[in-house]
């Protein structure tokens, strides 16, 4: 497999797949016609990491190259990520993703276009958790559909069940800390690992490795490695939530902070602020009113060493990845894919 035709790959299972769930559904009217527009938009365009860790387990693990089935199996892993794509939006009221209007504000905007009675943030909100709800039924239903050994599938689907449970139970931890209003460095980083790194790298490599029929050794390398770049991509994240370009993230500047993101580099900031810098981080965070407000909680947050200290830490959980890479008793091939999908992770852009 290619990396530069990986995501057109995966791009076209998921057309496939979407194609004929929307025939099948079809039957129940024109009205659903948008619903199912707007699940084809959730899984548009992104780099796709989270197929791409898993095809690379399947890899190390002795899978062929050449085995198409395993890039549908993959691809179902995008429907996963555009289900909590979705909710997330919703629990945080997002305007945006990926530089489109977020999928509530996309339902709610054709209530006002019709003139329909009731409230359109209230149709908005109820429509994308249909949607979220309907992607995540459509990732299991994929999976299966791959055409692998259905021997193979029951194998993975531990993975696959610990991978959904643990992002929701992140997620619901991220949403208390953002509630109320306060954590610290350990819930940080404990939000980190549970919400996003297992759930971006480690789970997809093991799902893939255990559809290949991976021992347990397979798994724990593939543990010392994408566990610590998991963390280091969300840490990335975080930074991007920040201080990103929004003509690249596709989100407004400091978009993390106008939604009250209780992020490691918030936790850091709080715990390293003096007196007076503890002062306007209280009266400003969790909700600044206008773009003079975020510019400041930034400058702040920069002045205290958070961003400085999370750009350390991603370079030293980088650099944990990589050596456990180097260590792995992996093919060449494998190496080196598993290096680059590292490098782009976290030295990325959006």
């Amino acid at each position: 497999m290619s990396s530069d035709d990986f995501p057109a790959q995966v791009q076209a299972e998921l057309d496939t797949f979407l194609a004929a769930r929307g025939d099948q559904l079809s039957e129940l009217g024109p009205q659903l016609e948008p619903f199912l527009g707007a699940a084809a938009e959730a899984v548009g365009g992104g780099k796709r990491l989270r197929p791409a860790f898993c095809f690379w387990g399947w890899r190390a693990a002795g899978g062929d190259a050449d085995d198409q089935r395993i890039v549908t199996a993959a691809a179902a892993l995008e429907l996963l990520h555009a289900s909590a794509l979705v909710h997330d939006d919703v629990m945080d009221d997002s305007a945006t993703r990926r530089g489109l209007p977020a999928a509530h504000k996309q339902f709610s905007a054709r209530h006002e276009k019709e003139g329909w009675p009731g409230r359109a943030g209230s149709f908005g909100v109820g429509a994308a958790i249909l949607l979220g709800d309907l992607l995540l039924s459509w990732a299991d239903q994929m999976l299966h559909a791959s055409g692998l050994d259905p021997v193979a599938v029951h194998r993975a689907l531990p993975y696959f069940d610990a991978m959904r449970n643990e992002v929701v139970a992140g997620q619901y931890l991220d949403l208390v800390a953002q509630n109320s209003g306060r954590t610290s460095v350990p819930e940080a980083m404990r939000v980190v690992r549970y919400k996003s790194a297992k759930y971006t790298v480690e789970r997809p490599l093991h799902l893939g490795a255990a559809l290949a029929g991976a021992d347990q050794r397979m798994f724990g390398m593939l543990t010392s490695y994408g566990l610590p770049l998991g963390e280091a991509f969300q840490l990335r994240d975080d930074l991007l939530g920040v201080y990103g370009d929004p003509a690249v993230t596709g989100k407004p500047a400091g978009d993390d902070l106008r939604e009250g993101k209780q992020t490691m580099l918030v936790a850091l900031a709080t715990e390293r602020a003096d007196p007076e810098q503890a002062v306007e981080l209280h009266r400003l965070f969790p909700a600044p009113t206008d773009d003079a407000g975020v510019e400041r909680l930034r400058a702040i947050i920069e002045a205290t060493g958070a961003r400085d200290r999370v750009e350390k830490l991603i370079t030293r959980l980088s650099a944990a990845a990589t050596t456990a890479l180097d260590q792995a008793a992996f093919d060449d091939d494998v190496t080196a894919a598993l290096h680059d999908l590292a490098a782009a992770a976290t030295r990325r852009d959006s």
